[in-house]
């Protein structure tokens, strides 16, 4: 969940990706459990739940550095 928190700290408050208007997504966890996420500009939030899907992550911006959000969330 650290490792999530400071992806999303980046996304929320930088603008080196582009101008992030919203994200969420649902992603694994190392411990078997699944986390969602929800973005919107300078603000985050994480919670635990189970999942719906296996994977799931939707961005929504512009001027968006594809390139930098690839490597960033490692997809």
């Amino acid at each position: 969940m650290e490792a999530l928190d400071e992806i999303l700290v980046k996304l929320s408050e930088r603008t080196e990706f582009g101008i992030i208007l919203e994200a969420e997504g649902m992603l694994p966890a190392a411990d078997g459990t699944w986390l969602y996420f929800d973005i919107i500009p300078g603000e985050y939030e994480i919670r635990n739940d189970a999942p719906d899907y296996t994977r799931r992550l939707c961005v929504v911006g512009s001027k968006m550095d594809t390139d930098k959000l690839e490597k960033l969330l490692k997809l």
